[in-house]
């Protein structure tokens, strides 16, 4: 039998964890990274998964999202959590690494193997891919517009890739007042229908302007010289061509009517259901640039969500996604290209350890793929099940990058007397003993793991 091979074009956190599933399990890996011959505008280094913004990881609580998440790859022996393991600085309840240390783990681990090889070289080009080999791009979001062409043509329509990506805040529903904002669709009055809306009086609409004029926004990159679709702007490029272009816009309350007065309010924001289970909804219109902080103040002074509760805060940045459920199958790898799969950001995830996991998932079914066999993908009941499951299928809005959150994973039903904490924490085991019968799948197969329970910081050391 010929030597199995794997190329993996990116060294980012994605591909890093891709090359160490596929070394684990016995092929000779290429890790193809531009840098430093060719930088990127956002790079510092040609390191292996250099941390271009925060070198935080996220939570490592075990009732939160990133905690689950960890705690589901540190079971599937992911490299990031090792790495991470090993060069972690104290930062309360958060993972937060030394960089450089970090970098220098990753490349001595795959070193490791003779079968690794560290390639300085730009791919622009995906050749035809042989029985014996798979390719796996984890390029990220800074992708070469070579490269980026390769892809386009890897897409059975052009409007696949996105580019320049405005995402719209996504709230937790519970944490919706529903005494103020009201379940209605425009012109039905009916009740119960498909959007939640937030009604506002000409006060607190003039108010709500005045604090997004006022608001930190965030700067761009030199890199991000971004032009506007017209129909994706954020509300601060809106109110700049009036004050009233909210309110014939994104926040037009025209068949509308508030229960509580009986009468159109003067606007109104829609929220938009983004999980069939309801517990998540998306602010429609509401790109925004406003630092996370301020997101935070000023869409908390709207009626109805001065608690509210936020899954992902909205931004506008330059970010190469891929609208991943039109183009992928269940396996990561492309419909039109069977051997070759994508990870990470590309994907349409958000987070170092998001994309890692995805790189991780890419990785595993990459092998498996050469050997003649499929990987066994995680439930969606599982963090890690559920991002894939997003990237795979989507959602029931546009699609958007998503970071780990647990609106992602089945709801369960309220009880009287249970406070939203104790149905977190109920909804994190669940997770986990979903977890746990996927690892007991697994064991008993030959896609075997070292499995973990909770996330534990000093495993890997």
């Amino acid at each position: 039998m010929n030597k199995t091979q794997i190329h993996i074009v990116g060294g980012g956190l994605a591909g890093c964890e891709a090359a160490w599933q596929c070394l684990r399990a016995g092929h000779d890996v290429r890790l193809y990274e531009m840098r430093p011959k060719k930088m990127t505008p956002a790079h510092a280094t040609g390191d292996l998964a250099e941390l271009v913004c925060s070198n935080s990881l996220k939570s490592m609580l075990p009732d939160t999202a990133p905690g689950l998440l960890k705690s589901e790859m540190q079971a599937l022996d992911s490299l990031i959590l090792k790495a991470a393991a090993h060069t972690a600085v104290p930062a309360g309840q958060a993972l937060a690494v030394e960089r450089t240390v970090f970098s220098l783990f990753i490349l001595e681990s795959l070193e490791s193997f003779p079968g690794f090889k560290k390639v300085d070289a730009e791919v622009t080009e995906l050749p035809p891919v042989g029985d014996n080999e798979a390719w796996i791009v984890a390029s990220g979001p800074l992708t070469s517009q070579p490269l980026v062409d390769q892809l386009q043509g890897l897409c059975p329509d052009s409007r696949r890739l996105h580019f320049y990506d405005a995402i719209a805040p996504i709230l937790e529903t519970e944490s919706i007042d529903e005494s103020i904002v009201f379940r209605a669709s425009r012109y039905d009055d009916s009740g119960d229908g498909d959007y939640w809306n937030v009604p506002l009086n000409k006060d607190e609409y003039e108010a709500f302007v005045d604090a997004v004029i006022a608001a930190e926004k965030m700067p761009l990159h030199d890199f991000e010289d971004v032009a506007y679709f017209e129909s994706c702007l954020p509300i601060e490029v809106m109110i700049e061509r009036g004050r009233e272009t909210l309110r014939f816009g994104p926040m037009k309350p025209m068949g509308l009517v508030d229960p509580r007065t009986g009468h159109r309010p003067w606007a109104a924001v829609q929220l938009r259901m983004e999980n069939k289970e309801g517990t998540m909804v998306s602010m429609v219109g509401f790109q925004t640039k406003m630092k996370w902080p301020e997101q935070k103040r000023v869409f908390s002074l709207l009626p109805g969500l001065k608690d509210v509760e936020f899954f992902r805060f909205g931004s506008v940045h330059r970010n190469s996604y891929l609208k991943s459920p039109d183009v992928l199958d269940r396996d990561l790898s492309f419909r039109s290209a069977p051997r070759i799969f994508l990870a990470g950001q590309i994907t349409g995830v958000e987070g170092y350890t998001e994309s890692a996991a995805i790189g991780l998932l890419a990785g595993r079914a990459a092998s498996a793929k050469v050997q003649g066999q499929r990987f066994l993908m995680p439930p969606a009941g599982t963090i890690i099940g559920a991002l894939y499951q997003y990237i795979t299928e989507g959602g029931l809005g546009d699609f958007q990058p998503m970071n780990a959150n647990l609106g992602l994973l089945p709801s369960l039903p309220k009880q009287r007397g249970m406070g939203k904490p104790q149905r977190k924490a109920l909804q994190c085991a669940r997770s986990r003993e979903i977890f746990a019968a996927y690892a007991n799948q697994l064991s008993g197969s030959s896609q075997n793991y070292q499995h973990g329970g909770v996330w534990n910081a000093q495993a890997g050391l």
